[in-house]
């Protein structure tokens, strides 16, 4: 018998890279505001690579979150790390 264990593997948004969902940090914008995922609606995953490169998580939290005020998401996503 095959002995396989099924890890839910997840898409970095900034990178696209593929890992698996325990690794990544699962995050939502709500109304343009930047939150923890909170168990409704839809989310999307940030590797910790991707996390502390700044240049890259303007543009994609600008685009996830379609919104251009990206130095409030990004102090917002810095609080929410911390907070973790």
């Amino acid at each position: 018998m095959r002995d396989i264990i099924n890890v839910p593997i997840r898409m970095c948004v900034s990178c696209r890279q593929k890992a698996a969902q325990n690794t990544l940090i699962r995050l939502q914008c709500v109304d343009g505001a930047l939150y923890s995922y909170r168990g409704e609606g839809r989310s999307f995953y940030l590797c910790q690579t991707c996390v502390g490169d700044v240049k890259k998580m303007r543009r994609s939290l600008a685009r996830v979150c379609r919104s251009n005020a990206t130095e409030i998401l990004l102090n917002r996503l810095k609080e929410i790390i911390v907070d973790e």
